[in-house]
């Protein structure tokens, strides 16, 4: 009973949150505010949860994940791979050699295994911490897909190097060769499961509904399980249930290419998945704050083992790894773009100049996240001979500091930063949508016509003239895409702005139905049944617009 009370607080927090941030008179992120209740009820009202590294995982990580790479743009996974490769690996390992000397210099204290370890699990980025910075700053599309990629791949690389790092400090022994044999096992076992598991019960799922049919909301229930089910099959057999997840929701996008699924449906599953995401993702940011006053009691009883009394050197701890941590981001990516700009010379190939704060900005915007957190907690608590593991509450309020003074200043950073910066244009967007629009066009009025045959050779005389006009009407909903895109550039500039004033006559028009609809539900001259009917109706409508 503690623990459903526990979960619905978090919960209550979480939709709390969401006001909080409109009421305060200053801008703050939505995390933040998030992680301050998490410590609140933890601190003050003593009802903080104890932290299971494995449930977290299991509870949290799958659905995210695969929402985030369902939700992927493949093109630009593809296009930018080899800059989204060398983040997710050349930059985490370069990371934990950085880090882990630097702390280890810092802090004698700690071994210089147990250095690597921690410098292993900050190196990767979070996807969901990535995700709710960039919602919020106009960061180019391109770039947030780029940071989006690699935190959704660094996972793994900083996962087994931590790993191997704990195990050096446990055993006092490390293989590179095995090392790098298990990497490989666990990235390319956990994409092949997540992979082959959504496309088997893609299958299993069509066939079922084509022999037996389906209840409606199945199809929306199998999609909140498969991540959880790539997940564990991957764990299951050691490798990466973190990719087999991300996986999972990249291969989920093809899959919906098939376009099988009802409208309906689609609609549906997209409200929940909304309202998933949403509460997953702030009770991830009070789970994190919940654990910070322990963190900190325990890390400052630990703090003499770096040979410090005052336990402001914590504070000074964090700040040196976290300016460290960004300032080999930042040396890596500019590394990285100065050798790019060298290939494409060398190829003869255009290159445009990047602005260095767009370059400043990429490194900012490595926020770390939950999967520091739930890493850093599964550190052993003894060593094989009984003794307590070396400063491993140190690791744990450093991991959690980092999280939070990455996550502060990229909020607060990365605004004034991106301020008044000149993107560069993204027409190849346009002309894809407007592609899209004229195929789509041409495709309905082609279906149009060919219904309207049909339904003539049925139909008797005295309805021709009927049925002619009301296919008239509806293609003339399709055409003005086509004539947009035959006019010239002065003529669909009219266009545009005739759109725009139409869609907002459109939402006027909706939102008169719609309450007219609730006064006669109001005052019982229609059923409920009937007023909810027809107000779906019109909310479907207006989702075109919005």
């Amino acid at each position: 009973m503690n623990s459903i009370e526990v979960a619905l607080a978090m919960l209550l927090a979480v939709v709390g949150s969401g006001y909080l941030v409109r009421m305060l008179p200053f801008s703050l992120p939505l995390p933040l505010v998030q992680i301050g209740l998490g410590a609140v009820i933890a601190g003050v009202f003593k009802q903080g949860v104890a932290l299971d590294p494995d449930i977290f995982f299991l509870l949290f990580l799958p659905p995210l994940l695969f929402l985030d790479g369902w939700c992927i743009p493949k093109d630009g996974l593809m296009r930018d791979r080899g800059a989204i490769l060398a983040l997710a690996l050349g930059l985490v390992v370069f990371t934990v050699v950085g880090a882990g000397f630097l702390i280890h210099w810092m802090i004698p204290a700690m071994p210089l295994a147990m250095a690597f370890a921690l410098a292993a699990i900050v190196s990767p980025t979070d996807p969901v911490a990535v995700s709710s910075i960039t919602a919020r700053v106009p960061i180019p599309k391109r770039l947030m897909h780029i940071l989006e990629g690699e935190s959704l791949l660094n996972d793994a690389t900083g996962l087994v190097c931590f790993r191997f790092a704990v195990a050096a400090a446990v055993t006092g022994g490390f293989s590179l060769l095995s090392a790098s044999l298990t990497f490989l096992w666990v990235a390319l076992a956990g994409l092949g499961v997540g992979v082959l598991f959504t496309v088997a019960v893609s299958y299993a799922q069509r066939w079922l509904s084509r022999h037996f049919g389906q209840e409606a909301g199945s199809p929306i229930l199998i999609s909140l399980l498969i991540p959880f089910g790539a997940y564990l099959l991957a764990e299951q057999v050691h490798a990466s249930g973190i990719l087999a997840a991300v996986a999972a929701g990249i291969t989920m996008s093809y899959v919906e290419l098939s376009g099988r699924l009802l409208a309906t449906t689609r609609v549906q599953r997209t409200a929940v998945w909304n309202t998933v995401q949403f509460a997953l993702n702030g009770m991830m940011f009070v789970l994190l704050g919940e654990q910070l006053p322990a963190s900190l009691q325990d890390a400052m009883a630990s703090v003499a083992q770096s040979g410090h009394r005052n336990p402001w050197w914590l504070l000074v701890y964090a700040l040196a790894i976290n300016i460290g941590l960004a300032l080999l981001r930042l040396a890596w990516v500019w590394i990285s773009l100065r050798l790019n700009v060298l290939k494409a010379h060398q190829r003869g190939d255009p290159v445009s100049k990047l602005h260095w704060r767009l370059l400043l900005a990429t490194s900012l915007a490595g926020v770390r996240g939950a999967i520091t957190l739930a890493g850093v907690m599964t550190l052993p608590l003894l060593l094989p001979d009984g003794t307590p593991f070396p400063a491993r509450e140190l690791a744990i309020f450093l991991a959690t500091a980092v999280i939070l003074l990455s996550l502060l200043a990229a909020s607060i950073g990365l605004p004034p930063l991106l301020k008044g910066l000149e993107l560069p244009p993204e027409p190849a967007v346009h002309q894809e949508e407007n592609l899209a629009r004229r195929t789509a066009a041409i495709a309905a009025i082609a279906a149009v016509e060919r219904t309207q045959h049909e339904l003539l050779e049925k139909a008797p005389a005295s309805d021709v003239d009927t049925y002619t006009s009301a296919a008239t009407r509806v293609i003339a909903l399709y055409q003005h895409w086509l004539d947009e895109d035959d006019s010239s550039e002065e003529e669909a500039r009219h266009l545009r702005k005739a759109d725009v004033a139409e869609r907002e006559l459109r939402l006027a028009a909706l939102q008169g139905q719609r309450e007219a609809i609730f006064e006669l539900a109001r005052h019982h001259h229609v059923s409920d049944e009937v007023s909810r009917r027809l107000v779906r109706e019109i909310d479907l409508q207006e989702a075109r617009y919005r």
